[in-house]
């Protein structure tokens, strides 16, 4: 009897052992979901009934009638009752570590307006003592109910013997208090404390470039085990939005070393691909940057299928959200409330130049690197372009999966490049959905345009990335940013904002398309489609059972939609309690 014959054979044997039942134990799997609707987010998007897993992977997914033969006496059997089944999420850009050390030093205030926040700056003036910072870690005057920063006269009013400081990450406010403490006064002259033109006193504005001019007080002071077990809350708070996988914005070692110290001890609930800050001055000659990255301990893809090593980092610009992003065109008189602006032809801050960055992406590319940079304005990713387009030239970088972090602003010119070149648009549609309004206002209709346009990205064969940059707080809706992928899918497809409001709607894309930027497309990103990303036989068992069917529930119900049961490997990492049932 030839080979071919018993292939033949073997395959015969196999589906009646299917169709009656005659499975061996081998063959058994642990954990059989069955009844109900599982989008694979596969090639076709095919959609299925049920899904096996055995020994952490997908043993098989297809008909109940078909995958119910695969349970044997020891199946975890869970009967789903017509409820949908997706990969686990994907979550493209995320901070947990620095998240979670902030929120244990104090909890972060939920605050929405100026007149709350000021509230809140009153009440700590009254429990700390005289000379003591009242400092909110991440304030943003693009969040408030009145779109504009607090004036320094405000700050002043309610703690004037309290140095306050809100620091917006790459621009802030500082009260009259902590600019004399600091010692910053009209004599000042760092570009980075913006001064009132008449009397040259400093406003109360300041930029990331100065905040080390600020005496601010250390942190307090955290253990090992304190910075690991605050971690671990956070991921599995993730895990109760359906998070399997993460990407880490940022670290150097130090971070990488915490989620394996998790992994060591079983405690790790997602898998994470961090990303690497440059180990260089950014400033060197490309001789030194190779000297450098040749005896860097690591490169994008080191690790395994728990905790891996990201892209390459630097930063182009500073933020959007505090008037330091690098844009095309001045930001305009209407900045001046919200960011202190009161030069007529400032940009923002550029941080690098074209040459800088050619330098670095090429050091990056032949190094085998994932090189990727923060950018929110458009004028820095113009610069960014510009220069992967010289890499590009000395050596291909299509394969490398270069990207954009935050970008937001996107011209047909710059897309064009993009997908050209192979590289990924990592968006936060928190950024849209929290910041859109004010925006508008400040920068006006034609360069709103730009902003976030996911349909035009997509259509042109950009792949977009679905992620948070969420940085503190822990609750998934009020975080900053918000970091509940169904919020954020909701808002992709609607095109809303936060106060209901809608800008380019023809930018605004499909269920399925938004689905593919938090499963698949994350997956490819960090070089991980062959595992993971979508319901498919041999790969890893990471799945989410949702309380409503995000393909076909009404559209103001997405944002609403609930995590049953998270899986990572087959086990549960989350399970709500009221819902499901194991037979």
């Amino acid at each position: 009897m030839n080979i071919r014959i018993l292939k033949i054979l073997f395959v015969w044997w196999c589906s009646l052992s299917m169709l009656f039942g005659c499975t061996n134990t081998a063959q058994q799997a642990d954990t059989v979901l069955y009844h109900g609707k599982v989008i694979t987010v596969d090639q076709d998007f095919s959609i299925q009934e049920a899904v096996a897993v055995k020994d952490g992977k997908i043993l098989a997914v297809g008909k109940d009638r078909v995958i119910l033969k695969l349970a044997g006496r020891n199946t975890r059997r869970i009967d789903l009752h017509g409820r949908t089944v997706i990969p686990g999420i994907n979550e493209g850009h995320v901070h947990p570590v620095s998240a979670a050390r902030k929120e244990y030093l104090q909890p972060v205030p939920d605050i929405r307006s100026i007149r709350e926040l000021l509230g809140w700056i009153h009440h700590q003036a009254s429990v700390k003592s005289p000379g003591k910072w009242i400092v909110h870690p991440k304030f943003f005057a693009t969040r408030m109910l009145e779109m504009r920063m607090p004036t320094k006269l405000e700050l002043d009013s309610v703690a004037p013997n309290h140095p306050v400081f809100l620091d917006g990450s790459y621009g802030g406010m500082v009260n009259s208090s902590a600019l004399q403490i600091s010692e910053l006064s009209a004599k000042t002259t760092h570009p980075g404390v913006l001064k009132n033109k008449e009397t040259n006193e400093p406003t109360g504005f300041i930029r990331r470039s100065a905040f080390g001019l600020l005496k601010l007080p250390p942190d307090d002071g955290m253990s090992q085990q304190q910075q690991l077990e605050v971690l671990r809350e956070l991921l599995q708070l993730y895990n109760q939005v359906g998070i399997t996988s993460i990407c880490a914005g940022s670290g150097g070692p130090g971070d990488l070393q915490l989620f394996r110290s998790l992994r060591e001890a079983g405690q790790l609930s997602v898998r994470v691909f961090q990303n690497m800050y440059i180990p260089f001055d950014p400033h060197i000659s490309l001789d030194e940057m190779r000297k450098s990255l040749s005896s860097f301990q690591y490169t994008t893809g080191d690790g395994d299928e728990w905790v891996k090593v990201g892209a390459l980092k630097t930063l182009v610009d500073g933020g959007i959200l505090t008037g330091t992003a690098y844009l095309r065109e001045p930001y305009g008189k209407n900045a001046a409330d919200v960011y202190g602006i009161s030069d007529p032809d400032y940009r923002g801050y550029l941080n690098l130049t074209k040459e800088e960055l050619t330098r670095i992406g090429t050091a990056a590319n032949e190094f085998g690197w994932k090189f990727t940079s923060h950018i929110t304005g458009g004028g820095g990713v113009d610069e960014f372009l510009a220069a992967m387009e010289e890499v590009n030239r000395l050596s291909p970088i299509n394969q490398k999966r270069f990207s954009i972090i935050h970008g937001n602003f996107f011209t047909e010119n710059a897309i064009h490049k993009m997908a050209s070149m192979g590289i990924y648009a990592d968006m936060q549609p928190a950024w849209y959905y929290k910041d859109a309004d004010l925006l508008f206002q400040v920068l006006g209709e034609k360069r709103m345009n730009t902003f976030h346009p996911y349909k035009s990205l997509i259509e042109a064969g950009v792949l977009v990335n679905g992620g948070s940059d969420h940085m503190v707080k822990f609750d998934s809706y009020t975080s900053i940013n918000p970091y509940n992928p169904f919020l954020a899918i909701w808002s992709l497809v609607t095109r809303k904002t936060e106060r209901e409001q809608i800008y380019s709607a023809t930018e605004s894309i499909s269920r399925e398309q938004a689905l593919k930027m938090y499963t698949i497309n994350n997956a490819y990103a960090s070089f991980e489609e062959g595992i993971k990303g979508s319901i498919e036989t041999g790969k890893l068992a990471d799945l989410a059972v949702l309380s409503q069917d995000i393909l076909t529930c009404p559209e103001e119900k997405i944002k609403d939609i609930q995590v049953l049961l998270t899986m990572i490997d087959g086990e549960t990492v989350y399970r709500n309690p009221l819902i499901l049932n194991d037979q």
